[in-house]
């Protein structure tokens, strides 16, 4: 379900003429979004307490092996 959303939320992006998408990913969730194709860049920062992590798609990127 989780994957769905994300690639609804490209779509919509793309539909609108974005051509990335960043997000900001909690430490223990970078491995679902790596395999969606995100990647991390930037230090590791706090959100609520909770560490994470700036991550990037190119839209029209295919999702990581």
């Amino acid at each position: 379900v989780g994957a769905a959303l994300v690639r609804a939320i490209e779509d919509a992006a793309a539909e609108r003429g974005l051509v990335a998408v960043d997000l900001h990913a909690q430490t223990h969730a970078l491995g679902f979004y790596e395999r969606l194709g995100y990647a991390v860049y930037g230090p590791e920062f706090p959100d609520a307490g909770i560490p994470h992590r700036a991550m990037r798609k190119a839209l029209g990127q295919p999702d990581a092996p």
